[in-house]
């Protein structure tokens, strides 16, 4: 039976509407780049990402057993599940690659949670998270591919609509698929959203090539965040479902829109906060002359932590 993502949006939406923050909107900002642009500055989320809105609607969902919860996490998503296992009252046990960096780490450690570093990269902590949920039965939290992860990430696309969205065109960052897959479920086919992806970390994009989900290498500045070694099927079934155009952009691209994104709006964000708008930025993306364009931000834990000491 197809999920009515609709509906399951709506009320995560009612569901976690105590527990997250409205994020705010920039209306046509000045970047330097010839075309304004509205920005969503998801990066103001608790936790520095997006990630609490599903952390919250999968845990208020559903009974939440004695041992806890288990997550594996580049950093974001065990930010956010560590925050409200917290808020909620739960014990948390995160497992993180080496290469989460020690903002992220620290950040994760700070908010109570169970916290183990692995090396590799994230697909080691998920195989380390995968094992502990069977020895110990506590309850996974899966950073992308789950329903309610998605449907809680939807709650982004509908409160910027609610916000006033006026947009023809989207761009939002992919590692995973949790939050385009969100984006993708709420709005469907009434504007366009284009997946944007690091040259070095291309699920989605190889996945559409190949026709379904297939492994890819990882590396690059925005791995830890945008590092899914496959993409999740609910993110590649809509995006298929859909027809969305994937675009690739370099590092030197993330980097440089990371300093953009300083100077001109004092918005300090990680690498794949900026990723989105290294599309445009790089000419990666190229908007039609009257094309409203819409970029989400989000990611506000660089490393290194200007202010870790």
């Amino acid at each position: 039976m197809a999920t009515d993502w609709t509906s399951e949006i709506e009320a995560a939406a009612g569901r976690i509407s105590g527990y997250i923050q409205r994020t705010p909107v920039l209306h046509g900002a000045d970047l330097g780049i010839g075309h304004p642009v509205d920005l969503k500055l998801e990066q103001m989320q608790h936790t520095g990402s997006f990630k609490a809105r599903g952390a919250f609607n999968t845990l208020l969902s559903t009974d939440v057993p004695s041992a806890g919860l288990v997550a594996a996490s580049g950093g974001n998503h065990g930010a956010a599940v560590a925050h409200a296992a917290r808020a909620l009252g739960h014990k948390a046990t995160i497992f993180v690659p080496e290469m989460a960096g020690p903002s992220k780490i620290a950040l994760i450690r700070d908010l109570g949670a169970d916290l183990h570093v692995v090396p590799g990269a994230y697909a080691n902590a998920l195989e380390q998270a995968q094992a502990f949920e069977a020895q110990q039965g506590a309850m996974q939290i899966h950073a992308y591919d789950a329903p309610a992860t998605v449907a809680g990430q939807g709650t982004m696309a509908l409160e910027w609509e609610a916000q006033g969205l006026e947009a023809d065109t989207i761009l939002i960052a992919v590692g995973g698929g949790g939050l385009i897959a969100g984006a993708l479920a709420w709005i469907g086919g009434r504007r366009k959203i284009v997946a944007v992806e690091p040259e070095t970390s291309r699920a989605l994009h190889a996945a559409r090539a190949a026709g379904t989900p297939t492994d890819v290498e990882v590396s690059g500045i925005a791995a830890n965040a945008l590092g899914a070694k496959r993409i999740g099927q609910i993110c590649f079934d809509l995006a298929q479902a859909h027809d969305t155009e994937t675009v690739l952009v370099c590092d030197d691209a993330i980097a440089d829109t990371q300093r953009l994104l300083w100077r001109r709006m004092r918005q300090l964000v990680e690498p794949a906060g900026a990723a989105a708008l290294a599309a445009l930025t790089s000419g990666a993306y190229v908007p039609a002359p009257d094309e409203r364009v819409a970029v989400l931000i989000c990611g506000a834990n660089p490393a290194p932590d200007p202010f870790l000491t």
